[in-house]
């Protein structure tokens, strides 16, 4: 398999044993959110380690080492982005796998189990054409205030959805034009969805316009921007309008 084919299949299965680990009936509440995460993570540590051992691996759900740092080609996962949202049998939440070299999303895959979609860098989708007024995805329990600032600058609307890749993935399947992210993530939060919204043409960067860097020291990655290309700019004026 191609680094490519390999992020989308791990993806792929990893969904698929969250949704039958839900459907066994022997766990609920955060009982089941801990189940899905450790079980997918497994696999996907021991996949990783098994198809690609000379390369880095940083996991949400595992103890991080500082071996990776030295590795110029390092995959980062999310056994389970939005753990609520699984939980609850809801679609906006996802599995994350991402190849960075040299820091950079170069390849990866952002599976939604929900609605057996994967989204992958190396099968890009037609992209739909933008909504006349821009919709702005946001944390359906709390929207950033910088969001809802700059929604209201631009003249967005704000829809509210769950993990961050089901966020980032309704921008590359034409359900928002814009996703902005000011409370604070980490690595594994955006490494793959940069990844494959890079690949399909649109912006990703912090909300500085500074570019992505993953495989840091410090995993802490407190903003992000994800938009079509033509709303890049004005966003990134409003946002620094903010900090001004």
């Amino acid at each position: 398999m191609t680094d490519a084919e390999l992020a989308a299949h791990l993806a792929d299965v990893a969904g698929r044993i969250l949704i039958e680990v839900r459907e066994s009936g022997m766990f609920e509440g955060k009982a089941l959110g801990k189940a899905g995460d450790q079980t997918a993570n497994q696999f996907l540590v021991h996949a990783l380690r098994e198809q690609r051992p000379e390369d880095g691996l940083l996991s949400e759900e595992s103890k991080d080492t500082d071996e990776r740092l030295s590795k110029e080609r390092v995959w980062i996962v999310d056994p389970v982005d939005g753990t609520r949202e699984y939980g609850e049998a809801r679609t906006d939440w996802a599995v994350h796998v991402a190849l960075c070299v040299n820091g950079r999303p170069e390849i990866g895959a952002v599976a939604l189990p929900g609605l057996g979609v994967v989204l992958r860098t190396d099968a890009p989708i037609d992209m739909r054409a933008s909504a006349a007024k821009p919709r702005m995805v946001v944390s359906r329990t709390r929207p950033a205030a910088e969001a809802v600032a700059v929604s209201e600058a631009i003249g967005a609307e704000l829809v509210g959805m769950g993990s961050a890749g089901a966020k980032s993935m309704a921008v590359v399947r034409g359900e928002a034009e814009i996703y902005l992210h000011t409370g604070g993530q980490y690595e594994w939060d955006s490494a793959a969805p940069a990844a494959v919204a890079l690949a399909h043409g649109l912006h990703a960067s912090r909300i500085d316009g500074s570019p992505l860097i993953y495989n840091n020291a410090d995993t802490y990655m407190p903003d992000l921007l994800i938009c079509r290309p033509e709303w890049a700019e004005r966003v990134l004026a409003e946002v620094a309008k903010l900090s001004a």
